[in-house]
């Protein structure tokens, strides 16, 4: 079992005015707030508060479309925001960094409609600008709206993970084009950089060729942390080759038990240290000043998530318009393959079977994320419980309203947390992989 002092925390955020909550934009305490989710401020202060609350990283979401899966239309996806709009958030973070010092700052970036060449210049540059808290979240693309929006058919997945290895090989030649020690500033010879420690890469391969070197000098971390959040068996896969952090959505704790042994026995089996990759399951913190207190707010936050909101979002998440199906369909009696890879939301806590309407609408108030409810001594509970059944890493947070949610759970869950030993007290490490390796 992980030793419960290795908690680890990460936020999950959108540059955009939803983020696993489709009741965020009209919550009545993000309207109080004067929520103005486009106004680049907002993420500087809610990196300043993760930093104070000693979490790993800040980490962005990002898609590139506005889906029309449910129902052939867009509208449902404009009328509720189903993470639509959504900016790119990849400007926001040396931003963030710049009003920070310590926490990795990380985004979704995808590689299947882009080349490695230019992600590689990218994520290096961005490594540089954060001073190594820099973070790539890999992903390929499976909605084809995505697809459609690059003039490009879906790939099956077998062919985006097969391109996904081939990129990421080609930009760790990239990031290793330069030697540590290659830039002299020599002076006094009137050398820059040392010629024979800057190698091209010749790289030809089956979906990509570069000649390199990159035209950005070695990085801090020698290109960003990686992480990643597959969950079919190409994406373990790729998961298990070279991501820093895992971000898992698994809604039962025995669900996310098999996941967890499964990622690490792949990892043992490839030869790599299991703890050198950080599993982060996602739970979506919802606090009261009594239980009671906590269980209406509940209920006033879920009651704000429209249906056929969580139907267009958990569609686009499928790519699989779920008209198709009836309400009280039970999901997972189902036998559509695009559904196979979200199995395991498909059940309540106790493991009783959901029907279409009933996962849709939890998917609109947390995009399937259990939600830890109570006072923030209960809120601690459930989270010491969660890891001592799982031996996860840690937590994926995700908000119900912004500001507001965030600074409650760093100011009334994380000391909870540091009293019971069980949560750092201090960061150590400077950069995002030394931070996610952090054991106290």
């Amino acid at each position: 079992m992980t030793n419960p002092k290795n908690i680890h925390l990460a936020q999950f955020l959108v540059h955009g005015p939803t983020y696993h909550s489709l009741a965020m934009w009209r919550h009545p305490k993000t309207i109080s707030s004067g929520y103005d989710w486009n106004k680049p401020e907002l993420y500087q202060h809610i990196a300043q508060v993760c930093e104070r609350g000693l979490f790993d990283t800040v980490f962005f979401a990002d898609l590139n479309y506005i889906a029309d899966t449910y129902k052939g239309t867009m509208d449902p996806a404009l009328i509720h925001a189903t993470q639509a709009p959504e900016h790119d958030p990849i400007p926001l973070l040396s931003f963030m960094a710049a009003a920070t010092k310590q926490i990795g700052v990380a985004s979704t970036f995808s590689v299947s409609h882009s080349h490695p060449f230019y992600a590689a210049r990218l994520w290096a540059t961005l490594d540089h600008l954060t001073k190594g808290r820099a973070g790539w979240n890999v992903v390929t693309s499976i909605n084809s709206n995505q697809a459609a929006n690059y003039g490009e058919e879906r790939q099956s997945t077998d062919r985006r993970y097969d391109r996904a290895h081939e990129f990421m090989e080609v930009c760790q030649k990239l990031w290793h084009s330069w030697d540590s020690d290659a830039v002299q500033m020599d002076y006094k010879k009137g050398v820059f950089a040392d010629p024979k420690k800057v190698s091209r890469i010749e790289h030809r391969g089956e979906f990509f060729s570069s000649r390199g070197p990159l035209n950005v000098t070695r990085s801090p971390q020698n290109g960003p942390a990686i992480l990643q959040a597959g969950t079919s068996p190409k994406g373990q896969d790729f998961a298990v080759k070279y991501a820093d952090a895992i971000f898992a959505i698994q809604p039962r704790a025995d669900d996310a038990k098999a996941y967890y042994d499964s990622i690490k026995s792949q990892m043992s089996d490839i030869g790599r240290d299991p703890n050198t990759c950080k599993i982060l399951f996602g739970i979506q913190p919802i606090l009261g000043t009594s239980e009671s207190h906590a269980r209406e707010k509940q209920s006033e936050h879920n009651s704000l998530v429209p249906l056929e909101g969580g139907m267009a979002i958990l569609s686009a998440h499928l790519n699989f318009d779920l008209s198709k199906l009836p309400a009280e369909a039970i999901m997972s009696e189902r036998k559509e393959p695009e559904l196979y890879r979200m199995r395991t939301r498909f059940h309540e806590a106790d493991g009783t079977p959901m029907t279409v309407a009933q996962t849709a609408a939890r998917h609109g108030q947390s995009v399937s994320l259990p939600q830890f409810v109570g006072t923030p001594s209960r809120v601690a509970d459930q989270m010491e419980q969660f890891v001592d059944i799982v031996g996860g890493d840690g937590f994926m947070l995700t908000a119900t309203h912004s500001p507001g949610a965030i600074e409650d759970f760093v100011d009334l869950v994380v000391p909870e947390l540091q009293k019971r030993g069980i949560y750092r007290t201090e960061y150590k490490g400077t950069t995002q992989r030394e931070i996610l390796n952090q054991m106290d």
